[in-house]
C-alpha cells in the first residue's frame, strides 16, 4: 500500500474515499522514468519536468547545469530518453527532482537500481534537501537509509499506520515485530554444506547481545555475540576455528 499511497500524494493516483492534502510543489521518484517522454531528448525532458513542476524557462536554465552534472548524462543529453538504460534514467529522474527546488520531495523504493555510489549521491542530496527546510518523503526496505535520513518514521502495516514516531524508535518496533516468531540459535547438526574429515563438528551457533541475552533481531551496526557449539570425537590439539560471513546479495 506504500507506493500506492505516494502516487495519491503525487497526484498521478485519486484516493476513492477521504481527502489528501499537501501543500507546496511536489516532485516525485516513484518508478524509473516516470515523467519522461521517451521520444524526447534527455534536455527537452528536464525542461519537460520543470514545467509541470510549475518552472519557468529561466529557473530552469539556472539549474541545468547542476542537473547534468549529478546526472553523469553529458554524452547522451540530446539523445532520445528510450535509448538511456534504466541506471541513466534514474540519474537524470533523480537529478531534475532533486534540483528543480521541490517543497516536498517524494522518493520511492527506486533507488535501489542505482550503484552504491549514486546512492550515497542521492541520500546527501536528500539530506541537503531536509536541511534547506524542504520535506522528503523517503520509502524503503533500507532501515539504515531510513534511520540516518529521517528524523520520522511511519511504520505501514495491511494498509494502516502501526507506529509513527521518531525513525529510530519505530525502526526498533519493527525489528522487534520479527522477534515472535525468530529464534536466537541455529542447529547445525544436520548442515550438509560440511568441509573437513569430520573429527570436530559446529554442532549449534547462538546469537547473543553483549551481555549474553539472547539477540532474536540484529540491526546493522549493533554488537553481536556469536557463541558456536561444537563436538569432538576424540581429544585433540592446537585445534584452529573459523568462519565465514556472506551478505545476502
Amino acid at each position: 500500500g506504500k507506493s500506492t499511497l505516494l502516487k495519491i500524494l503525487s497526484r498521478i493516483t485519486y484516493p476513492t474515499a477521504g481527502d489528501v492534502k499537501v501543500r507546496g510543489r511536489v516532485a516525485s521518484l516513484l518508478e524509473v522514468g516516470v515523467g519522461f517522454h521517451n521520444e524526447l531528448t534527455g534536455r527537452e525532458n528536464v525542461y519537460l519536468n520543470g514545467s509541470i513542476l510549475g518552472m519557468r524557462k529561466r529557473d530552469v536554465d539556472r539549474r541545468f547545469e547542476q542537473i547534468v552534472e549529478f546526472a553523469g548524462v553529458n554524452q547522451l543529453l540530446d539523445t532520445q530518453v528510450k535509448h538511456y538504460s534504466s541506471g541513466m534514467r534514474l540519474r537524470l529522474a533523480f537529478a531534475v527532482a532533486a534540483h528543480l527546488d521541490p517543497d516536498v520531495l517524494i522518493v520511492d523504493e527506486v533507488l535501489a537500481v542505482g550503484d552504491a555510489g549514486f546512492q550515497k549521491k542521492c541520500l546527501d542530496a536528500m539530506d541537503g534537501l531536509q536541511h534547506g527546510g524542504r520535506t522528503v518523503l523517503f520509502v524503503s526496505h533500507n532501515m539504515a537509509a531510513v534511520e540516518n535520513l529521517c528524523s520520522r518514521g511511519v511504520w505501514i502495516d495491511d494498509g494502516k499506520v502501526r507506529m509513527d514516531g521518531t525513525a529510530k524508535e519505530v525502526i526498533a518496533a519493527y525489528m522487534a515485530s520479527f522477534a515472535d516468531t525468530g529464534s536466537a540459535a541455529t542447529m547445525l547438526s544436520g548442515a550438509d554444506t560440511r568441509l573437513g574429515d569430520g573429527q570436530i563438528r559446529f554442532t549449534r551457533l547462538e546469537y547473543l547481545a553483549p551481555d549474553g541475552t539472547p539477540c532474536l533481531v540484529t540491526r546493522s551496526g549493533d554488537p553481536l555475540v556469536l557463541r558456536l557449539h561444537f563436538q569432538a570425537k576424540t581429544m585433540l590439539r592446537n585445534v584452529s576455528f573459523g568462519f565465514r560471513l556472506y551478505t545476502g546479495l
